[in-house]
């Protein structure tokens, strides 16, 4: 089966079909996405699919695992874009936008949330009134699962450690971590939305809950809730929201920038060090999404700061992990523990929930069922237009 993997990112778009072995048969990448259209001046050579799998950030209490796109599924989805307005509209827009394009094969959504669905009640739950947490199914969601299922089994894979404890730092424009042990995600930074946890582009990660009560003293919910989202994270402490771009005003002398990767830095260690505890120890770190794959200073630090859970960094290795899986510790160190940095592979985990979601289907599903009379467009093509010009 030939899928079709759209995944809508806070600031990137990344659309890619995948053969049955998992080959990539046609791919292209927006790494600044603006978010405002699928594409969609762009002619984009696709081949014929057999479905099509969408990345959905948020699934709640409700999408604990892949499922098949209807009106119902759809509407469930935006119900839940409070929770995370930086990223449900536009995995909408590209539902919409493929659905359009291949209207007579199956669409199937695939939850970051799903794979922190295995948290303990210890892991997930808040310190709240019951009658609140009952009422607005407060929890730890946790997201990013898609990447940190990918990278947590690529992990076991380059280690040969069926039962090891990896620690899973995924970071780009969102970042996260997560405590991952036998294929089961044990704890993890984000929380109820995906604001909570390490610093990040634009978003502020947690805080006092105090000084947000402090701050509706003078700002509305909805600028609050904009500065938190949109104005936070390292564009607040330097005012760039990319990294490169911190680095960059570093070298000019910006004092702001420094301390921006200061506290960066800072957070992400202490971040990882408490996925280890929930682990109890660390045997494999893994390092992916566009920070963790290509910024070998933001790993050092990362991994010179955790030299007490056995941590050896190799510094020929770090300086050319620029692609690929790669170990960054020395393969010949006696250290307890080693890191990886892993290539980012989402598109893996929504093919393989596709075809799982659509095997599970009963036989007398044709409308839904995948082959051939199914197939997409094979001519060239540009999706339709989405969300304004």
């Amino acid at each position: 089966m030939d899928v079709l993997v759209v995944n809508a990112g806070s600031s990137s778009l990344k659309l890619t079909v995948l053969g049955q072995d998992d080959t990539v048969l046609a791919e292209h990448h927006v790494e600044r996405w603006d978010g405002n259209a699928l594409g969609l001046d762009l002619d984009l050579d696709l081949p014929p699919v057999d479905a099509v799998g969408h990345r959905v950030v948020h699934g709640g209490a409700r999408f604990t695992g892949p499922v098949v796109i209807d009106a119902d599924v759809r509407g469930g989805i935006a119900a839940l874009t409070d929770l995370a307005p930086l990223h449900q509209p536009r995995a909408l827009a590209g539902i919409d936008a493929a659905r359009a394009l291949f209207p007579d094969v199956p669409h199937v959504a695939c939850f970051d949330t799903a794979f922190h669905a295995t948290l303990s009640p210890v892991a997930s739950t808040y310190p709240l009134p019951e009658e609140w947490r009952a009422r607005w199914d407060l929890r730890r969601y946790g997201f990013h699962g898609l990447s940190h299922a990918y990278a947590s089994r690529r992990a076991v894979e380059l280690t040969g450690l069926p039962g090891a404890r990896v620690v899973t730092c995924h970071l780009g424009a969102g970042c996260s971590l997560a405590a991952v042990r036998h294929g089961r995600s044990i704890d993890t930074t984000m929380g109820f939305t995906p604001l909570g946890g390490l610093p990040m582009a634009t978003r502020s990660g947690d805080l006092d809950p105090g000084l947000l009560l402090r701050l509706l003293d003078h700002l509305t919910p909805g600028d609050l809730a904009d500065g938190l989202a949109h104005r936070s994270g390292l564009l607040g402490l330097a005012g760039h929201a990319d990294l490169r771009d911190v680095h960059e005003a570093i070298a000019a002398g910006s004092d702001d920038a420094h301390l921006a990767l200061d506290v960066f830095t800072h957070r992400l260690c202490q971040g990882i060090a408490a996925m280890a505890a929930s682990l109890g120890g660390l045997d494999v770190l893994v390092f992916t999404g566009g920070i963790g794959e290509h910024d070998p200073v933001v790993r050092a630090r990362a991994v010179e700061g955790l030299a007490f859970l056995g941590l050896r960094l190799d510094p020929t290795h770090n300086a050319a992990a620029a692609h690929g899986d790669t170990r960054i510790t020395s393969d010949t160190s006696t250290a307890s523990a080693s890191a990886w940095v892993v290539r980012a592979r989402e598109d893996v985990e929504v093919a393989a929930g596709v075809r799982r979601a659509l095997r599970a289907l009963p036989e007398s599903s044709p409308d839904t069922a995948p082959g051939p009379a199914h197939r997409g467009p094979s001519s060239r093509g540009a999706f339709p237009r989405v969300g304004g010009p």
